[in-house]
């Protein structure tokens, strides 16, 4: 029979909040408040903050003391959620986070949920347990429950990349973005509204993500309005696995009466996969395809054909999110950020 305070004979293991939190079943944010004092602003009910208290004198807790210290002022420490560290957009928001929370004497804590918005939970009532002063949340699956566990904890909070309808957020303007990178591809060929017309597409990404149909909707007002339509089949909605990505690209190339002419990738990640299968192609076909990419990615510099690509100001997204969070907004509004379009050369 395991016993949350004891380990085996001679191996005395110390009781935690986490220990805690299963034997009574509530969050380890709860448990923590329930011992430190701070459980009536939270608003949790006595009777449960009763049975945490009973629970830990009989498993033997000892309250750190100089954690109970930095839970009833101030940590010190800043908190950032994001999905992956797999493309150089999230490694760049991470980075530039650290820069300015450093900056401010904060002490910053970066953790990816891997798009789980159960892991997101967790990760947050962890960092909230560890008393963080505030938190980013870049990319959440679900911002609105994050935004709920903040809230219940009094922890500041600001969404980036990812708008909530509970806190302020600070996005990258992709709609217009996606409009800006679209004229470019037309622009890129004298007689580009006729010659792209039926033949331009956009690829990877999920329409139902925030993010890809702001990109999606930039992406067909621009077809619309320099060809008339947009077909439905223009817009291929593949996800972001490389591999699938590369497997709808080759279908596109299967006919060359109806091939792309133009391709407008949904982010890096997709590109790996679009670039693997362009790879495979002539050199001439290459050559003559319009190929842009919504973020940035300074390699494709040493492609053999050219590239325009959509740099999303990452530096701004996260100076306007300490703004917004260092200006005590209660109004979940949402702060645009436009990105830069970078052309070959």
């Amino acid at each position: 029979m395991k016993v949350a305070g004891k380990n085996r004979p001679g191996a005395a293991k110390k009781t935690t909040i986490y220990d805690l939190a299963q034997l009574t079943g509530a969050s380890p944010s709860t448990v923590s408040a329930a011992l430190n004092g701070t459980w009536r602003q939270r608003r949790i009910k006595e009777s449960t903050v009763r049975q945490i208290q009973q629970t830990a004198l009989k498993e033997g807790y000892r309250t750190n003391l100089q954690a109970r210290g930095l839970r009833q002022s101030r940590s010190g420490l800043a908190g950032l959620i994001m999905p992956m560290y797999d493309n150089r957009f999230f490694a760049s928001l991470a980075q530039s986070f650290e820069v300015e929370a450093r900056e401010r004497g904060l002490c910053p804590i970066t953790v990816s949920t891997h798009r789980d918005p159960e892991e997101e939970q967790r990760t947050v009532d962890t960092l909230i347990s560890y008393a963080v002063d505030s938190l980013f949340v870049a990319g959440a699956t679900d911002p609105d429950a994050v935004s709920r566990l903040c809230a219940d904890a009094g922890v500041r909070h600001v969404n980036v990349d990812l708008p909530g309808k509970l806190a302020a957020s600070v996005i990258s303007d992709n709609r217009a973005g996606a409009m800006t990178l679209t004229d470019a591809m037309f622009d890129a060929r004298p007689d580009s509204d006729a010659h792209l017309k039926g033949r331009i597409f956009f690829l990877g990404g999920r329409e139902k993500d925030f993010a890809t149909s702001e990109r999606i909707a930039g992406f067909r007002s621009v077809v619309e309005r320099r060809t008339g339509s947009c077909a439905a089949e223009q817009v291929v909605a593949t996800g972001y696995n490389p591999e699938i990505v590369a497997k709808e690209a080759q279908k596109l190339f299967r006919d060359p009466a109806t091939a792309p002419r133009a391709l407008l990738v949904n982010s890096t990640i997709a590109f790996e996969g679009g670039l693997s299968f362009l790879a495979s192609l002539p050199p001439e076909t290459v050559e003559r395809l319009v190929v842009g990419c919504y973020d940035y990615d300074p390699f494709v510099r040493y492609l053999r054909f050219p590239v325009i690509m959509m740099r999303q100001d990452v530096e701004g997204l996260i100076r306007e999110a300490f703004r917004l969070l260092e200006s005590d907004t209660t109004t979940p509004e949402v702060v645009r950020v436009t990105p830069t379009l970078v052309t070959p050369g």
